[in-house]
């Protein structure tokens, strides 16, 4: 990790991706936290995506995108469900922790604009290059 590497400070920014509304700035974001090959792997997927897999005799895949414009719609994608409605906010959900050199876990709440109350969240596990930009994110839905 860089001399001038603070968890707290590029945690704050990976989770600000996720709550951006302006799209170039949450592409630039994205560009500059994620390297270009990166990977995003959501572990659990949700519900509705085991149950179809069950139905055909597949264990639940992890889902994964891969590279900056994959990543950048996968962002895209979470803030216009979740964000733009004005009805959640991403959290972090206390500190982020160095698991690992170059493994850094962040807890995360979505949370109801209306009662402040956390209704979801998570784990991301960040594996980070050289340059402290992410080469791996596994995130864990609901993970503790």
């Amino acid at each position: 990790m860089s001399n001038t590497f603070d968890v707290k400070q590029w945690a704050a920014r990976y989770v600000a991706q996720w709550n951006e509304p302006d799209p170039a700035t949450r592409g630039t974001l994205v560009r500059d936290l994620w390297a270009s090959d990166a990977v995003h792997v959501l572990i659990d997927p949700p519900e509705a995506i085991r149950d179809a897999a069950a139905a055909i005799a597949f264990p639940a895949p992890p889902l994964e995108v891969r590279g900056h414009d994959a990543l950048e719609a996968r962002v895209r994608r979470a803030y216009e469900m979740f964000v733009a409605p004005g009805e959640h906010v991403f959290e972090a959900a206390g500190e982020a922790v160095l698991l690992l050199p170059r493994v850094v876990g962040v807890r995360w709440s979505m949370v109801s604009t209306r009662t402040g109350e956390a209704v979801g969240g998570g784990l991301d596990v960040l594996a980070l290059g050289e340059d402290d930009r992410i080469r791996t994110d596994h995130q864990f839905i609901g993970g503790s």
